[in-house]
């Protein structure tokens, strides 16, 4: 947690200066903070008040939102290549999930069409807490991201979907000195809203 109250003013500080330091052909940057749901789902069912699901349930939806910003430092013809910096944080069971990642973004550009897909590996920090009791443990945590936006004005897009997956080992009843040791949950998730570009 410590760790992110460093990185995230780190990282935005960069990004600004990278924005207004290049010229306008280099730089472009994305801010977005948009409404996300996220099903995090487990093979093992885990029983009792610790049960970050809930008890004997192997999935469940969460809410929140996602925010986070990307920089395009690659322009090549066809290709933009950049970084993701976000931040998810949602909730479900009176339980929470909290995941800052770092990701490599790739962003395509067709030529026919209007709308921008983009594809991102990201790697970080899960942070997740169950329904009745105050500790929070951190694993790593690994997604994929797809997306397509939609440009509507020289410094707006419409985030139409994006969608992710990928894996996080969350709270349990194992780390409450149950004997049951828990496989890595299942993480699909899916945003849409709007995207801040700054050229």
């Amino acid at each position: 947690m410590k760790l992110r109250l460093f990185v995230v003013p780190c990282l935005a500080l960069a990004l600004f200066t990278l924005a207004f330091g290049a010229t306008g052909a280099q730089a472009q940057i994305g801010l977005y903070l948009n409404p996300a749901a996220i099903r995090i789902s487990n093979s093992q069912k885990d029983t009792g008040p610790f049960a970050f699901l809930g008890d004997n349930i192997t999935s469940r939806f969460f809410y929140g939102v996602t925010m986070g910003g990307y920089y395009d430092f690659y322009h090549a013809a066809k290709l933009d290549v950049g970084v993701d910096v976000r931040d998810t944080i949602v909730h479900g069971n009176d339980a929470n999930l909290n995941a800052f990642q770092l990701g490599l973004r790739v962003a395509p550009k067709p030529t026919l069409l209007v709308f921008k897909p983009y594809a991102e590996l990201a790697v970080g920090d899960a942070s997740s807490k169950p329904p009745t009791s105050s500790v929070h443990r951190s694993n790593v945590t690994v997604d994929g991201y797809v997306g397509i936006d939609y440009p509507v004005a020289k410094h707006l897009d419409i985030h139409v979907i994006e969608v992710g997956y990928g894996t996080a080992k969350t709270i349990n009843s194992g780390n409450f000195g149950g004997a049951v040791a828990f496989p890595a949950s299942k993480l699909l998730s899916f945003s849409s809203g709007l995207v801040f570009r700054i050229r």
